[in-house]
């Protein structure tokens, strides 16, 4: 488990009002993904893919909703339900289990022990 965040989430009420706010604000790349209804935001450079320099790491968009209702920050594990297992005997509650995203990768959220949501990134 390499326990880095590695991708942060913003929701938005407004998907064009916040790209533009994020683009215009910090100089941000956003690329829509309609069939997802989400945003990916490049925060620095990158080639389609993880940044392409150390520093920084980039992130998305997605409309504000259950379970996301504010920013939230994306661990990188090796294996989501080991984690998530992990995370309940340390007082953590699984929000959303384990689900695929497209071919790059699994997804799951959880809650840690003073209830903030924080999601979990498995690579495919």
């Amino acid at each position: 488990m390499s326990g880095r965040v590695v991708h942060f989430e913003i929701p938005f009420d407004d998907q064009e009002r916040a790209s533009s706010f994020y683009a215009e604000a910090f100089g941000w790349t956003m690329k829509a993904l309609p069939e997802m209804r989400y945003v990916l935001a490049s925060t620095g450079p990158s080639d389609e893919g993880p940044p392409s320099e150390p520093g920084f790491i980039n992130g998305g968009l997605l409309e504000r909703g259950l379970p996301v209702g504010g920013p939230l920050v994306v661990v990188d594990v090796e294996d989501i339900e080991a984690s998530l297992k992990q995370i309940e005997t340390l007082g953590g509650t699984t929000v959303t289990a384990k689900e695929p995203v497209g071919d790059m990768g699994f997804a799951a959220y959880f809650k840690d022990s003073e209830g903030n949501l924080v999601g979990l990134w498995q690579n495919a």
